[in-house]
């Protein structure tokens, strides 16, 4: 007696396991995965570009601007520190957007294409 096993949670199931090399070429041709790169590329890239630019004004602004850096903003609190703790609010926000863009545009997407490879199509 021979029974198959159901495959583990979060795997892609049978119907995508059992999908040949050609398929998923030609998935990965099809607009509408073309459509999911982009949307993935156009939100991502320019945010890493941003965020690095960010990064890097924080850290050459503390190797060669430090009187600016060590100007009091009130009590203990100074320049370098407000920056320092806006690296941190900034790593959040990006976190937090890009949950929202992949929720509202990048699952749907994704989704519809998993649908589409399961069925056969």
């Amino acid at each position: 007696m021979t029974t198959e096993a159901a495959p583990p949670p979060g795997s892609a199931g049978p119907s995508v396991a059992s999908s040949t090399a050609e398929e998923f070429v030609s998935v990965q041709q099809s607009p509408e995965f073309a459509e999911l790169r982009r949307a993935h590329r156009s939100f991502a890239f320019p945010l890493t570009v941003a965020f690095i630019a960010w990064y890097l004004l924080y850290v050459l602004l503390s190797s060669y601007a430090g009187g600016f850096m060590g100007t009091k903003l009130f009590g203990n609190i100074n320049v370098a520190l407000a920056l320092g703790l806006a690296q941190f609010a900034t790593t959040f926000l990006i976190a937090w957007l890009y949950a929202r863009h992949a929720a509202a545009q990048l699952d749907p997407k994704a989704e519809a294409i998993k649908k589409r490879m399961e069925a056969g199509a």
